[in-house]
């Protein structure tokens, strides 16, 4: 099944997608899924006759996440992005030993066909095409045969980035800030696990074709089985000694050849370009759907307030 959270004549509404035709549910898409009752409450919806159509409609992100941690599951993105951030010519180790994450903002959620600005202060604005697994259960310590069970089901993710934000935030070692929480992108829909569990490879993978085209061009294509870990083993990494929550998204990682900074990492230089006011990006991963969002000027003026400098003298 597939649904969604949508505006329609001014008001917000979750309902369950088939056809093009939207099927109202009685509660929020997160409500459903803290209840354990997606499935049982879009099956009875479905077997309501509805005339609302998603051309009807505007819709938003599928869901409000209580938290977004986001993976860096393939390596050849890492691969291009380190050359182009740090001018590293291979993989560094530490990337192999685990499936590293960061927190990124559950409330910079924007919908699957909404303007996106560029934030404060940025000049080098990137897209990121990735997937998002979404927690139907909550659990913690959980191995990956556990972990399974625990994914209720899909997403398409674009995590905006702002790569000359980005850069020197590095250097501090505590992580993304601004560089990373102004914008993500979740949608179009949620899909359930078992709409794509026939796509599942020997190895746990699913090879659902991944692509992104700039202003109608195709620009980048992969295969989401061309991550390193699957959802389920980074399922169980996050939960160790940790609680994963219902509506939790994991994002995969940028797929290869899915963000810019990869194109300017291996060309060595910044062609395409970063995106500018009026670029459209569309991210397609098949069986998920499509996010196409174009980029708006932001705001022009930076709060940016410098540390003041202290003396060293001790307090008596």
């Amino acid at each position: 099944m597939r649904f969604a959270t949508y505006e329609y004549e001014g008001v917000e509404h979750a309902g369950v997608v088939r056809d093009g035709v939207v099927h109202p549910l009685p509660v929020s898409v997160l409500e459903l899924v803290e209840g354990e009752a997606l499935h049982s409450a879009g099956a009875e919806a479905l077997r309501r006759t509805s005339g609302l159509t998603v051309a009807q409609v505007k819709l938003l992100p599928p869901l409000k996440p209580p938290s977004i941690r986001d993976f860096v599951g393939f390596e050849a993105h890492i691969e291009g992005v380190s050359k182009s951030l740090d001018g590293l010519e291979h993989v560094p180790e530490e990337w192999y030993r685990a499936p590293a994450f960061y927190f990124t903002n559950p409330h910079a959620g924007y919908g699957p066909n909404d303007d996106v600005p560029i934030p404060a202060g940025c000049s080098v604005l990137d897209f990121e095409l990735e997937v998002g697994a979404v927690i139907g259960r909550g659990g913690r310590d959980l191995t990956p045969e556990q972990a399974r069970e625990h994914i209720v089901g899909y997403l398409v993710f674009n995590d905006w980035s702002a790569r000359d934000l980005q850069k020197p935030e590095k250097n501090l070692g505590l992580g993304f800030s601004k560089g990373k929480d102004f914008a993500n992108t979740l949608g179009p829909y949620l899909v359930t696990a078992d709409e794509v569990a026939d796509r599942r490879d020997a190895d746990g993978f699913l090879d659902l074709e991944m692509t992104v085209t700039l202003n109608g061009e195709l620009i980048g294509r992969d295969t989401l089985a061309n991550m390193s870990w699957t959802f389920e083993e980074m399922v169980a990494y996050a939960s160790r000694d940790a609680w994963v929550r219902p509506g939790d998204v994991l994002g995969s990682g940028t797929c290869g050849w899915g963000a810019l900074a990869e194109f300017w990492g291996r060309l060595g230089e910044r062609t395409p370009p970063p995106l500018k006011p009026g670029d459209e990006v569309t991210l397609t991963v098949e069986r998920l759907g499509t996010l196409s969002n174009r980029i708006v000027p932001g705001r022009c003026d930076v709060y940016l307030p410098r540390a003041r400098k202290r003396g060293r003298t001790p307090r008596p």
